[in-house]
Order: C-alpha cells, then sequence, then structure tokens
C-alpha cells in the first residue's frame, strides 16, 4: 500500500511567490503519519479550503500542501485497532487540510481520535453534503436549543444565508420547527432559501444600522450569524431579551463594534462556534442529529457534485462569494 499512487489536489508555491494548483499523482507513503489510513470517495469545498487553496499562512503554513477540511469514506488500514478494515467513516475539523493533507486527495492518514463512525441513516455523499459547513450549522442550532430557545419563542435570524452554513442553517432549523428569516445579498436565491424553509427573506440593507445606535427594535429570539462585522453587530442590537446569538464567521469583517448595552440590558448571550475543536463526544451526538431529525428531506437540493479537474474554477467562485449551497467532490470521477 505505501508504495500505491492515488490522484490529489497540490498546491505549490513557486519562486516568484505565487502559488499554483495542479492535479497530481502523490505516493500514500508520503502521507503524515497516523493511526487510520482512509480512502477518499467524497470530499467538499468550504471557505477555509479555498483560502488554503490561494496561499494563506492563516489557515496552512507549509507547501507543497493538499486542501480538503473534510472527507468521508473507507478505512484501508488501522494501526492501533479502533476502527475495522472497511468500516465507513467521516473526518471533520480538527488539523485536517490545514497542515494535515486533506480530503482533496483519494487518501488520508489521521489520528484516530479524529475519525467518526458514519451515522446509521448517513452515505457517505450525504455527510459531505453536509461535512464542515453542516457541522458548523448544527453546532450552531445546539447551541440555540441549549440555551433554552425553542420554536415557540420566537424568530430565528440567519446571515449569509447563501453559504454552506447559512444554507444549512436554514435547512436543518426549519426541519426542526424554527420560523426562520434568511439574509442574502443575492435576489436571485429568494427561491432557493424559501425551498430550504426560510419564511422571510431579508437584503443585506435590511441589517444596515446607519444610526449606529446601542440598541434596535427587538426581532429576533435567535440568530446564526455566518459573515460577522457590522450585520453581526446589529443582529445582537436586535436580539430579543435573554436571546442567543452564535457567531461562526468573518467575510464581512473579523471587526464588532457595539457596546455592552444587549449584554447587561437585554440578557442577549454571544457563542463561539468553534467546529474544528469540538470534543468527541458532542461531535458524535451532532452527528446522529443530523442523521436522524436534523436531517433535511431534500438534503440534495442544498448541492451540486464536482470532480477534482473542477476544483479550480469552484475556489474562485467561493472566494468571490458566488457559492450558493454546497459543492461535493467525487473524488472516483
Amino acid at each position: 500500500m505505501t508504495n500505491n499512487t492515488y490522484r490529489s489536489m497540490v498546491v505549490s508555491q513557486t519562486d516568484n511567490g505565487r502559488y499554483q494548483r495542479e492535479i497530481t499523482a502523490k505516493r500514500v507513503s508520503e502521507l503524515p503519519e497516523g493511526d487510520v489510513l482512509i480512502r477518499v470517495n467524497y470530499s467538499s469545498l468550504n471557505y477555509k479550503d479555498a483560502l488554503s487553496a490561494v496561499g494563506n499562512k492563516g489557515v496552512t503554513r507549509n507547501y507543497p500542501h493538499t486542501p480538503g477540511i473534510d472527507a468521508a469514506g473507507v478505512v484501508e488500514a488501522c494501526s492501533d485497532g479502533s476502527f475495522p478494515l472497511n468500516a465507513q467513516v467521516l473526518v471533520t475539523g480538527y488539523d485536517l487540510g490545514m497542515n494535515t493533507s486533506g480530503g482533496f486527495g483519494q487518501y488520508i492518514r489521521v489520528p484516530s481520535d479524529w475519525v467518526v463512525p458514519l451515522p446509521s441513516g448517513l452515505s457517505e455523499r450525504e455527510s459531505m453534503i453536509f461535512g464542515t459547513a453542516g457541522f458548523t450549522a448544527a453546532m450552531s442550532v445546539y447551541r440555540l436549543a441549549s440555551a433554552g430557545v425553542t420554536p415557540d419563542r420566537g424568530d430565528i435570524l440567519v446571515t449569509g444565508a447563501t453559504g454552506g452554513v447559512g444554507s444549512l442553517a436554514v435547512a436543518i432549523l426549519a426541519t426542526a420547527g424554527y420560523k426562520v428569516a434568511a439574509v442574502s445579498g443575492k435576489k436571485q436565491a429568494a427561491a432557493f432559501l424559501k425551498e430550504l424553509g426560510a419564511t422571510d427573506i431579508l437584503p443585506r440593507e435590511a441589517l444596515a444600522d446607519s444610526a449606529k445606535k446601542p440598541l434596535l427594535e427587538k426581532r429576533w429570539m435567535g440568530v446564526v450569524d455566518t459573515v460577522g462585522g457590522d450585520i453581526l453587530s446589529t443582529a445582537i442590537k436586535s436580539t430579543h431579551q435573554r436571546g442567543v446569538v452564535t457567531c461562526c464567521g468573518l467575510v464581512a469583517s473579523p471587526k464588532l463594534n457595539l457596546t455592552v448595552f444587549p449584554f447587561i440590558l437585554r440578557g442577549v448571550s454571544l457563542f463561539g462556534i468553534d467546529s474544528a475543536s469540538c470534543p468527541m463526544a458532542e461531535r458524535k451526538t451532532l452527528w446522529y442529529k443530523l442523521a436522524n431529525e436534523w436531517k433535511p428531506l431534500g438534503l440534495e437540493r442544498i448541492a451540486s457534485e464536482i470532480n477534482l479537474m473542477r476544483l479550480d474554477e469552484n475556489i474562485a467562485k467561493i472566494l468571490e462569494g458566488q457559492q450558493i449551497g454546497r459543492k461535493i467532490i467525487n473524488l472516483n470521477s
């Protein structure tokens, strides 16, 4: 097995300091040390993958490198006996695809404590429609529910609703019985968001606060924010008494400009969502929910499938903010 070759996207730094991507053959023996060797059948494209693919040193320190923070496939070798051969498994988060060779290659080798058994009720492909984006959305919904934000308490706002995390958050919340208001700058995406279960579609301008007031009219019992910046601050200032806001993104801005008033006068809670380092016990609980009561009936509507050769064009789209829904990579096509 160690001499076997496989196809992989490899990002390299050129002599002039630029980064180039190519689909090339690698050897299994080149993979990092780890307990579990997995033959990857499906992966997915995330914003963090695109950053790694263009040489963002905040994501990936060393090149050449194979991105891909998500992977689903079967176990081909396991040195510590934690998984049987041919077991269907998935890996999301930890260091996969960041500084460890990731799911944009047909093989990965990782520590056994990164690996989740594929839950009954999910296929490998479906697990990658969720991937890190769906898992992050699930963590956000879990935080809302754990803090007492139930469907009967009020509306939930989802920002960046056409992106991977946002679209899956809309679908999961709707499946769980919540009434969802979706924010998007893409007018053409309204039908897509309605199909996912959004009951109200708002333009980005609806979350603009030109007056910069410390508090705004109460509108949301909960918020799943995927963009950060002024949209997040406006959402916080518009959240009801004892409402809950989750934050997982910074595509608009990493800065948050607001006072403490929403927190000390309305008791609003702000939860950061760090899906990469989620403890395994909670990770398994959330994947079980995604395979069962939180699995949207129309999950396939959220995704379209590509192969390694089409990754380049889709990396450009996600960096330009043009991706709608999820892109699933079939490593065998």
